[in-house]
């Protein structure tokens, strides 16, 4: 504990006596400072004990004394030595009077007691509190530093609280709560997401504090990690400020988990690689190949039905998304505890993952997020960035095994080229097959070719010589039938007959061929809204 005002009063050498302010003297005192200015609060930091003779006061003066007090208060100023028998032979009444009314505590000093043996008592205690907090800093260190060999971040987070008599957690990238310590406190923690999401968009190293006095608890929060983007989050909660001790305790656990965190990258470097040649190897159709090379790692990833995901993106911030992803599924695999095989391949990238696993559905719901914040009014501006075929698109295969991989690959890839043409951020390949084929008319070389190819019928039309255009629509709308159609249109099926003679001849194509009543039928469907 740092030296207080208490603790100089029990100095049996200095023969201290309180004349006034006793109910303040469990103040800390950050440092004893003598000075016979009339106004020495420009030179006062705060937290002193001022030592004065009053050379320079008339301390007989009530109302001089009331200012002179009110002042160091207001400075800072925790107590006010005086020393009897050289300018005074007793403390001044009137100075007690102001010091008693300002709650300030007044200290007599006798006259064989030194300023200077003040001075000495306060410096050493101050270096005898900062020399047991190095030691218990130290000792701290030692302590957190063997949890970090024998039990990994779980050990360190565990010392830490019992360090810092509060409690303490661990963030992932996503901002997920990985431990805490003690077990309660994961609860505590999975409130402060917000913040540890908003710390994440800061360059590390970074750390804010979060709540105070009003609060259950004062927490800090510092960003893990060596990279420009924080790879990990510590939250420390006490009930109060920390000192000089816990200070060194939460520096020394920084290091360590960052430490643990960097280890941590190049281990998943490796496992990347290994992922990198199953991925080859599957998509080559060597599915035996693969699982020999995937062993523990990512063979039962590969015993189970899995999904192909397929993302990609442009530079810049839809960049930055990419990674985003990466961190989200893998996080979410690891708290599941599924394997998971992500593989970046430029602007792209590939992962498997177990089907109806954790990593899926955190994959579904981030592209859903990303979807709702494109739909905001804001990014429809143009000024806010380039169009929405620039950003991240993410596509989704069917469930399927190790033998199908390939086409499992072409799949998210069908997917992802859809969800790219309709402005979509996220498309699943089952949707497809359960959707309609028509709104992928909407494509523009769809609508150019339907263009050509009836704008024969369409010039025609314009002439007034005909209606080749809606007997066409209504003749293939009821499949060749002569007279449902000439029905429909209100003419003999004679006239519908000569028209669709007519069309043949325009477009030198025969309606007998299937694949001419596909690619006309497509055509008008394409041009409808036109």
């Amino acid at each position: 504990m740092p030296p207080t005002l208490a603790s100089l009063v029990n100095h049996s050498a200095l023969k201290l006596t309180v004349r006034a302010g006793e109910d303040h003297l469990d103040v800390p005192v950050r440092w004893a400072h003598v000075s016979e200015l009339a106004d020495p609060v420009p030179y006062m930091e705060g937290g002193e004990l001022l030592l004065i003779t009053a050379l320079k006061l008339d301390a007989e003066d009530r109302e001089a004394m009331r200012r002179y007090v009110r002042r160091l208060v207001g400075a800072g100023v925790v107590g006010l030595g005086f020393a009897v028998g050289v300018n005074y032979d007793e403390t001044p009444e009137p100075l007690v009077e102001a010091c008693a009314q300002e709650g300030l505590p007044l200290l007599e000093v006798p006259r064989r007691t030194p300023f200077l043996a003040i001075s000495k008592a306060v410096s050493a205690a101050i270096a005898a509190d900062q020399y047991r907090a190095v030691t218990a800093g130290f000792a701290a260190q030692r302590e957190l530093t063997k949890q970090a060999l024998g039990a990994g971040p779980e050990g360190v987070l565990g010392a830490l609280a019992a360090q810092v008599d509060g409690w303490a957690a661990l963030y992932d990238a996503s901002g997920a709560v990985v431990a805490a310590a003690p077990e309660w406190a994961g609860r505590r923690a999975a409130r402060l997401t917000a913040e540890v999401e908003r710390l994440r968009e800061r360059p590390a190293p970074a750390s804010c504090v979060v709540g105070g006095p009003d609060h259950e608890d004062r927490v800090e929060l510092h960003s893990l990690g060596t990279g420009r983007r924080p790879r990990a989050a510590l939250a420390v909660g006490t009930a109060a400020a920390l000192g000089t001790a816990e200070r060194y305790a939460v520096h020394s656990a920084i290091a360590l988990l960052t430490l643990t965190t960097e280890r941590s990258r190049s281990l998943h470097a490796a496992e990347q690689r290994v992922g990198t040649a199953v991925l080859r190897m599957l998509l080559a159709g060597e599915p035996d190949h693969a699982r020999a090379v995937a062993g523990d790692l990512y063979g039962a990833l590969l015993d189970a039905p899995f999904r192909m995901i397929v993302a990609e993106s442009a530079s810049g911030p839809a960049g930055e998304h990419l990674g985003e992803l990466a961190e989200t599924v893998e996080s979410a695999a690891a708290r599941a505890g599924e394997a998971v095989l992500v593989v970046p391949e430029g602007e792209r990238l590939v992962v498997l993952a177990a089907d109806e696993g954790a990593a899926v559905a955190a994959c579904t719901a981030y592209a859903a997020a990303r979807e709702t914040e494109r739909a905001r009014p804001e990014r429809a501006r143009p000024e806010q960035g380039r169009a929405d075929e620039d950003g991240l698109v993410v596509g989704l295969s069917a469930p399927t095994g190790p033998t199908a991989a390939s086409a499992a690959y072409k799949q998210a890839e069908q997917a992802l080229s859809v969800a790219r043409r309709r402005g979509r951020v996220f498309v699943e390949h089952e949707q497809l097959a359960a959707g309609s084929v028509l709104p992928l008319l909407a494509d523009d070389a769809v609508k150019a070719f339907a263009d050509g190819l009836l704008r024969a019928l369409h010039e025609h039309d314009a002439t007034g010589r005909g209606d080749l255009v809606a007997s066409l629509r209504a003749w293939l709308s009821r499949h060749g039938q002569w007279d449902a159609a000439a029905a429909d249109l209100g003419v003999h099926r004679h006239t519908l007959r000569y028209r669709m003679r007519r069309v043949e001849e325009i477009l030198g194509r025969s309606l007998d061929d299937p694949d001419v009543r596909m690619e006309l039928w497509l055509a008008l469907k394409a041009t409808a809204a036109d």
